[in-house]
């Protein structure tokens, strides 16, 4: 691996993780037009589907034309629940929950999925929670509590409402996470993705036809869902892979903890939201704790798959 390779990997990360930091921005900046998160996800999966159809596509007739066998139907169907899971329960619960919070205190939430993954693998894999690792969730949710604090005498039952939404998303997403791995070491981190961003893509068309059934918008909200879909959808997605086929997953996470801090700065900038110094404690607290988190494992090295939803 040469030093430019890596240099380019940074760069990929850097500017993934940027740009899914702005999912929550547009999602925002369009209930301002309609507060319906079905409709925002519905539309956001119509405008990226066709795109991870055609790369799911073009990964089938290269494997084909160089000899290499397809993953069993087995593994298929696998991806897609994996999808239904990760892009669309998953992705749901957090649209959903941003009807009811800001959104720098969604992004901080899902940003806890790490330690969950930590929780559900030692239940699910039998795998060890490490002193680390309890520190780390020890540091993030005391900063989540204080940017929570601060947040419920105004929000009242709304801030607690969404917060629990987000956290089922970060919840959903860990799972999701743990049952990949396997998933993408079959089938390939391009094809997996295909699959998986495709089919949940046709459950959250699916919850919006059968709760909603009406996909009308207006113009802005149609032009909000399509930057959610390409700016915030597919565009980072390749961007980490190219990050993770450069640099390890360990360099990916931790460059990854750009994002909430983006988020933040973001939602004040354009979305006008509050800042407090509680918020700035908090917000650092949740960010140490998972950059911590994130360190110690790498150094323990057992790699870890890094996306996000």
């Amino acid at each position: 691996m040469t030093a430019n390779q890596k240099l380019w990997g940074y760069g990929l990360t850097a500017l993934g993780a940027t740009l899914f930091s702005t999912k929550a921005i547009f999602i925002k900046l369009a209930f301002h037009e309609e507060l319906n998160a079905t409709l925002m996800l519905a539309w956001r999966m119509i405008f990226s589907m066709p795109i991870f159809f055609v790369i799911g596509m073009w990964m089938v007739l290269r494997m084909r034309r160089e000899g290499k066998p397809l993953p069993s139907p087995r593994i298929l169907g696998l991806a897609a629940f994996t999808g239904f899971l990760g892009y669309g329960l998953s992705a749901y619960l957090d649209f959903k929950g941003l009807e009811f919070i800001s959104a720098q205190l969604e992004r901080l939430v899902l940003f806890t999925y790490p330690l969950f993954v930590m929780f559900i693998g030692a239940i699910w894999f039998k795998q060890n929670i490490t002193r680390y690792g309890l520190i780390a969730c020890f540091v993030t949710y005391l900063g989540l509590a204080i940017v929570f604090g601060v947040d419920v005498p105004s929000g009242g039952w709304a801030t607690i409402i969404g917060t629990a939404l987000v956290l089922g998303c970060a919840i959903t997403f860990a799972i999701q996470q743990l049952m990949a791995k396997s998933m993408i070491a079959a089938a390939g981190m391009v094809l997996y993705t295909a699959i998986s961003m495709f089919a949940g893509g046709v459950f959250c068309l699916a919850l919006h036809a059968i709760s909603d059934g009406d996909f009308s918008a207006t113009p802005t909200f149609l032009w909000l869902g399509l930057g959610c879909a390409i700016f915030a959808t597919v565009l980072p997605v390749f961007c980490i892979n190219g990050g993770l086929a450069r640099i390890s997953t360990q360099a990916v996470a931790m460059i990854s903890t750009l994002s909430p801090i983006v988020t933040i700065a973001l939602a004040v900038l354009i979305l006008d939201e509050p800042f407090t110094w509680a918020d700035a404690l908090g917000s650092a607290l949740v960010v140490a704790g998972v950059a911590y988190y994130t360190w110690a494992d790498s150094r323990s090295r057992r790699p870890q798959v890094i996306e996000d939803v």
